[in-house]
Order: structure tokens, then sequence, then C-alpha cells
């Protein structure tokens, strides 16, 4: 269970929100929604009361009872004994330290069975079963065959993993935990259909609190009872599925737009008729004071009207030509110690080709696609750029925003030399205001990815390199990211699990892994496209 009383959010500068309060109630499951750049995520920072250095706040937010937390960032090294995903998901119920001490109690019993020593281990043995501990491994294995996990990669470094394998690892954990609430950001970035499918069943039979920040609308159908809504500084809370909250809120939107309305002709009636009745009797003096009050009540008491979101629109300014081969790979090797994760990826893309990159997690899209981009050495073959190419590369973690400078800084200003330009830039992919001298670790997930696309447009490439460009972003940027890659003429390779995306951005070759074909797009492979 989750109460907030009197909650103001403030970070640099913005007012994100503005004395407010809630309940998430026990058994209740509630999504939180709103545009990128509401504070969503940061609202979650504080009420997990792990809140940014630059944000601000004030009021009173309680968790009561056990609680789990799933991040939109994981940590880079988990948060178990050792590195491996095993002991990071076992930290989830501290088995992890349990087991350690467990295993130190053990050596020392049998090196000196004294009857200290013996209590200790009996003590250490039944905490380790009543925590679960000799089931922990079926627990993982079910979690992890429902979410489509190999369940021998439980027991790898949890930084060797793939974006969408670590993901997978950071939900075992939280399911394996089992806590009274759960507050997930973004729970369903890099799975697929099946996995997402069967998250939504689990979460539906969780039987404790859940908060949910999600740009995933089926997952907010099919699995909440209620919508905390996340606008101007405001939260209001919606009754029901997603569904009947977006019902509820063009009705209510529309009330008091109509309302709004009427108020403002009578004011404007009421002012006109006060105006014409001054400096003429005393009498009518008098009644152009009483009008005035009346305005002034209306003014006072006047319905507020929210504002309607707007309809994104994102735009790539038109390349330099490049060379009508822009980008070759020849018999392209990557591997990891001993793990190979491609073989001899051989392909070249013309001229303002889409080629979209397909393959379960792992298969080595991110490897390729950092290799395409000269970020990455292969361990044999060659990637070659075209004549006249420049490369612009977006990544999957947005490891190409400096996060030691401020977001305007991270805009190159080798074309856009003035500030102005590049704070207009900023603003066109929604990056308005004060944000631009925010450091880029404050912003939310979706605000991040609009910053790595602002800097493309900076860079003015011909040749984008793609990695799931649309990740927490909202559903209304997804289609302008999709709508602005399919009119720009330059080439794109794209890696993404976002099928309304990919078909919008009429794709013209597919390269599939772990096969390491290349060839012509059909529209099936739209459905390979949700088996990532």
């Amino acid at each position: 269970m989750i109460v907030g009383s009197s909650l103001t959010i403030e970070i640099g500068g913005r007012r994100l929100l503005d004395d407010a309060s809630f309940v998430v109630g026990a058994g209740e499951k509630v999504g939180l929604v709103g545009r990128n750049g509401t504070g969503k995520s940061t609202f979650l920072s504080v009420v997990l009361g792990e809140p940014a250095t630059a944000v601000r706040s004030s009021g009173d937010t309680r968790i009561r009872g056990t609680w789990g937390n799933l991040p939109q960032v994981p940590e880079p090294h988990g948060l178990g004994l050792d590195s491996s995903a095993f002991s990071h998901v076992l930290s989830g119920r501290g088995l992890d330290v349990l087991d350690d001490a467990l295993g130190k109690a053990r050596t020392q019993m049998a090196k000196d069975p004294s009857e200290e020593n013996i209590a200790l281990f009996s003590d250490l043995e039944e905490q380790f079963r009543e925590n679960g501990g000799y089931e922990a491994e079926a627990t993982m294995a079910r979690l992890a065959d429902g979410l489509g996990l190999r369940q021998d990669l439980l027991f790898e470094d949890i930084e060797s993993l793939s974006g969408g394998q670590r993901r997978r690892v950071d939900l075992i954990r939280l399911l394996f935990q089992a806590p009274e609430t759960m507050i997930l950001d973004e729970p369903t970035n890099h799975l697929d259909r099946p996995a997402k499918a069967w998250l939504m069943d689990e979460l539906g039979s969780f039987s404790g609190a859940i908060l949910v920040v999600s740009h995933d609308l089926k997952l907010l159908d099919r699995s909440i009872n209620k919508v905390l809504h996340l606008s101007d500084g405001h939260l209001t809370e919606f009754k029901g599925t997603y569904s009947s909250y977006i019902a509820q809120l063009e009705a209510d939107t529309g009330r008091r737009e109509r309302a709004a309305e009427l108020e403002g002709k009578e004011i404007d009636r009421l002012s006109k008729l006060a105006d014409s009745m001054r400096g003429s009797t005393n009498r009518r003096a008098r009644i152009a004071k009483s009008l005035d009050k009346r305005v002034e009540r209306l003014e006072s008491g006047k319905t507020e009207v929210r504002k309607r979101e707007r309809k994104s629109s994102f735009t790539l300014p038109a390349p330099a030509r490049s060379g009508e081969v822009p980008l070759r790979a020849t018999e392209l090797k990557v591997s990891y110690d001993d793990k190979t994760v491609l073989t001899s990826v051989d392909f070249h893309c013309r001229r303002g080709d889409r080629v979209v990159v397909i393959g379960r997690n792992g298969a080595g899209k991110s490897s390729l696609l950092r290799c395409l981009s000269g970020v990455q050495e292969p361990t044999a073959g060659q990637v070659e750029p075209g004549i006249n190419v420049t490369v612009g590369y977006f990544a999957q973690e947005h490891e190409q925003v400096d996060l030691s400078v401020s977001v305007l800084d991270n805009i190159d200003d080798r074309i856009l030399s003035k500030e102005s330009e590049r704070r207009a830039l900023l603003g066109s992919f929604g990056l308005v205001g004060d944000i631009a001298y925010q450091m880029p670790k404050t912003l939310s997930g979706g605000e991040r990815a609009k910053l790595g696309l602002a800097m493309l447009a900076a860079g003015q490439a011909n040749l984008l390199i793609l990695d799931e460009p649309t990740n927490n972003l909202d559903p209304t940027s997804i289609e302008a990211v999709g709508q602005m890659l399919a009119e720009w003429p330059g080439t794109i390779v794209v890696v993404s699990h976002d099928r309304a995306f990919v078909e919008a951005m009429a794709p013209t070759h597919a390269l599939v892994l772990p096969d390491e074909t290349y060839t012509h797009w059909r529209d099936e492979y739209l459905d390979l496209v949700e088996m990532k």
C-alpha cells in the first residue's frame, strides 16, 4: 500500500506536481500515465525515497509493508553478493547473503561441531528454508520459462547479458521477491509478445498492490483497475481500466470545455452590461458595481480546462546525398571470450534503404549495430562506410548521451552554432524551457530518447543506426518517430520490437538473426519483430 499527501515535486525550475494526495490501496493495480516529460519516473523516485539530487519535494509518501521495485534503468552490476544473475535474483529475498552465511557456518561446524556452531547453522538453515531457499531454483526456472529466458543464462555474469535478457532477469528478481507492493517502470521494455502475455497474466493474478508506469496500452488495459493521470502539475484519479480512463478523460475534458465556454460568454455579457451603465445615474452605477461583483465571482470559480495533449511531430533535416552503397559488412564476426554471437554477417544496403534487424534477445542485434556504427570493433570481418557517409548512432541504453554535461551541451554546435538554434531543435523534440540546462541523468527514459533523436538531427547524418529508438516513448511520440523516419530520404538500419513503428517506417529489407539471412522485406516479418 502507498499513501501520499500534499506532495509537491520540482526539478530544474519546473514544478512537476503541485500539492497532490493519492492512495494505492491493498490489492489495487494502478497505472501512472502521462506524456513523456510530465514527471512519472521522477514521481516514482520520490515515492521510493530515491530522488535525484536536482529533485526537490515536499509533503509525505509512505509505502506500507514489503515492497519491490523494477527500475527503468538497471543496476549495472546487479544487487547480489557476486556478479551473477543468479545472485542478483536471490538478493530479492536476501537469500544470497543467507546462502553465503550458511556455507560458512557449515564449514565452521565441520571443523568444530560445538553446540554454539551447530546452533548457528541450525538458525541460518531455518531462515534459509523459511525464505524459500530450497525451492529457489525451481521458482526461478518457472519464472524464466514464462519470460522466455534460457535457464542457463541465470548463471552468467549479469554484465554479459543483452538489454532484453537483463530486463527479464530484473523481472524475475521482482517476481521472486513476491513483495506486498510492486512498483514497476516500463516493465514490458524489450519483451516479446509471448513474454508480455505471460507477464500480464502474472501481474493480473498478483494479490498485492501494483503501481506501474507503462506506455504498453495492452498491459495497462488488462492489468490495472485504477489510473493516476499526471499532467500540468496535477494528479487526477480515474477508476477502471485504461480504456475507461480514456473515455472518462475525454468526457470530462469535453464537459469542462463546454462549461468554461458558457462561463466565458456570461462573463463577457455581464462585463459589457456593467460598462454600459458606468458614468450614468447613481442607480445604474450601483447596478454596474453589482454586476462587477458577479463577474468577479464567476472569474474566481471558473471551470479549469485541461489542456488537450497535442499530437507529436518530429523532423530530421534533409541529409547530404551519400554514395550509392552507404554501408557494407563483410564476414562480420563478434565473439565474447568463448561465446560467439555473430559468425559471418554479409550484407550491403543502398541509398534510401530501410533495414530492420530481427532476432531474439541474445542473437547479437545490439553487437551488430555497435560494430556498424564504429562504437565496437568486430572480432573479424569488415565494416565499410560508403562515399560521403556520415553515421548517426542511437544506442539502446542511450550511451551516446554524455551524462557529464547538460542537455543543451549534448547538441553538436558545429552546425547549430547559436544557442537559440540548439534550443529550438530541442524544443522541436518536446524538450522545452529549462530542460535544456538539466543534466541528462535527471531526464526520464522518454526524454533521454528524445534527446538522442535531437542529437541525430543536429549531426545531420545520412546513415542512421538505431537500436530500439522508441523504448520509453509514449504512443503519440512512437507514431511521430515512425512518420519522421518514413519521410526521411536517408539510409536506416534499425532494431525495434515495436510492430506499429516498424510498419510505419516502410522497411525495404530484413536482416534475420541468428540465421544471418539478408533479404527483401516481407510483411510476415512483422510477426518476427514482436518475437524479439
